[in-house]
């Protein structure tokens, strides 16, 4: 932190920043954007783009910045910067394809067009930070194949839980201490919540229903941790995960069993528990002289211990990962290799053959995470594949898709993409 704190300082002061363009001017682009332009140093805010212009355009109005230049191309932009200006575009080629950018910030929520930025940004040796788990843990192991072939770091976002967590392991690795279970803080799930029932809510806290519909029926949650098992190289225990409830996050060593996550460790959740927008990490040390330096220190008794933040602050943190990645090439949070797991489709309700599938937080279906060697065993369908997907016969409520169940949109991307990762990468051994 305190190497990134000094670089940026100097990028400052000989006015070389990184320059950042960000796509999805949503919730989370302008909170992304917000930083940029009012708190960070040795980066600049150079475009934003959404299909709605107006919305890029509130990113920098938001925060009394001037309106910005609109521009429909790479060149155009490189003119916007070559003269001191910031911009706006409902293009995301333009963002990916000029020079004057180093970092593209994928925000959009969305899967076949986050990825269409995706591999535009890579194609271009764009860094690319994520701020899209419905994305990585769809794709993100192909993903990271082409940055790596580019050259550049794909990552997800420190301030999200999976980056969170990925830190905390991280740090619980370099104090000697060995990582069993990575874990998520959740207060709410109700896998039949929809666009309707959380409309209000959504509104209250300016974000879209769908979006909040996809954090109360399971499917974000499913999502941030498929994306951080793929990281570390962990499974789940149980399709969906345990979630045991309790009151308190130091609860936690008492509601595994620890011989188990000795022999493989897992991603999983508590229900409930405070501090309610945390993360923590299972560890063990052996060293018995480690255990008492854990207690004089009121961290238990070990041989187990709690490893835990308070907090997250999303896009509030996500400079700190353009920063990593432009300055030390270093990831937040990226694939570790083959896929651990994979995020299912589950029925919300009876569907009929013939209807249509409306993705993450919509009203058809539901997301859990299970082991990639189970999902790739029985051919199911991922959640991040199932917007515009027909049904061909009546499923069951709480029956899991398989792609026999449904006929895909002729023609995307993100179905390529998944063949490729599938053909790429054999099935993981959990």
């Amino acid at each position: 932190m305190i190497l990134v704190d000094r670089e940026l300082e100097r990028r400052a002061a000989a006015d070389e920043p990184i320059r950042v363009g960000i796509v999805g001017a949503g919730f989370a682009g302008r909170g992304v954007a917000m930083q940029l332009l009012t708190a960070a140093r040795g980066m600049k805010l150079v475009v934003v783009c959404n299909r709605t212009i107006a919305h890029a355009e509130e990113a920098y109005r938001q925060v009394g910045v001037d309106t910005p230049v609109r521009i429909d191309s790479a060149r155009e932009l490189e003119r916007a910067v070559a003269a001191g200006s910031q911009a706006i575009t409902d293009d995301p080629a333009a963002v990916c394809e000029a020079l004057s950018v180093d970092v593209v910030v994928e925000a959009t929520g969305e899967i076949e067009f986050g990825a269409t930025v995706a591999m535009r940004a890579l194609e271009n040796g764009k860094h690319l930070v994520l701020v899209n788990a419905e994305l990585d843990a769809t794709l993100g192991p192909i993903l990271k194949t082409y940055a790596d072939r580019a050259g550049v770091v794909f990552t997800d976002t420190d301030g999200d839980q999976p980056g969170v967590l990925m830190n905390l392991v991280r740090e619980a690795e370099l104090l000697g201490f060995r990582p069993l279970l990575a874990g998520n803080i959740k207060s709410l799930l109700d896998h039949y919540r929809t666009p309707e029932t959380q409309r209000a809510f959504a509104e209250a806290v300016f974000q879209r229903p769908k979006m909040i519909t996809s954090f109360a029926d399971g499917t974000k949650i499913a999502a941030e941790m498929a994306t951080l098992a793929n990281g570390l190289g962990f499974g789940v225990s149980v399709r969906g995960m345990q979630g045991p409830a309790c009151s308190r996050v130091e609860e936690a060593p008492a509601l595994f069993d620890l011989e188990e996550l000795a022999e493989r460790p897992i991603v999983d959740y508590v229900l409930g528990a405070e501090p309610s927008f945390g993360v923590f990490v299972l560890a063990s040390a052996e060293e018995p002289l480690v255990h008492r330096y854990m207690k004089i220190y009121k961290m238990g008794d070990g041989p187990v211990y709690t490893f835990y933040r308070p907090f997250h602050i999303g896009p509030l943190e996500t400079p700190l990962t353009i920063a990593r990645a432009a300055i030390f090439g270093d990831a937040a949070l990226t694939p570790a290799g083959p896929p651990t797991c994979d995020v299912l489709a589950l029925a919300k309700r009876d569907l009929a053959a013939g209807e249509r599938l409306d993705g993450v937080g919509g009203f058809a279906c539901y997301g859990v995470i299970e082991n990639t060697s189970v999902a790739r065993r029985d051919n199911l369908l991922p959640m991040g594949l199932t917007d515009g997907c027909t049904v061909v016969r009546d499923v069951r409520k709480d029956e899991v898709l398989s792609f026999a169940e449904v006929e895909l949109p002729p023609g995307r991307l993100c179905d390529r993409l998944w063949r490729e990762q599938v053909d790429r990468f054999p099935v993981a051994a959990h």
